[in-house]
């Protein structure tokens, strides 16, 4: 099995809301989540953004993880995680209210 082929079975497509930071600027985005994998995720928004931009996004069960902007094209981007996470978590049925917790990384 080749490299491409070993990183499309570890990607899990998938599609939902997240909110993104940018570091240095205020606010929120509301984005979408195309893809997720331990690594990293291709995310779709309408936002400014360039390669190797930090950045923190808001998963689902998870929090919110330190990642990198890898590529943008177009309204779509990858970002390369700071540390993996579990991405099983992010498909669990959400959490209640008032006990997520934030992922210090």
């Amino acid at each position: 099995m080749n490299e491409n082929t070993q990183r499309q079975i570890e990607r899990d497509s998938l599609f939902l809301m997240a909110e993104l930071r940018i570091d240095g600027a205020e606010g929120e985005h509301s984005i979408r989540v195309r893809n997720l994998s331990a690594g990293g995720m291709m995310g779709e928004g309408l936002l400014r953004i360039t390669r190797d931009t930090r950045i923190q996004v808001n998963l689902r069960n998870i929090g919110w993880v330190e990642g990198a902007i890898a590529w943008v094209q177009d309204n779509r981007f990858g970002v390369a995680f700071q540390e993996e996470i579990d991405p099983k978590l992010v498909r669990e049925n959400p959490v209640e209210e008032g006990t997520e917790t934030l992922r210090k990384i």
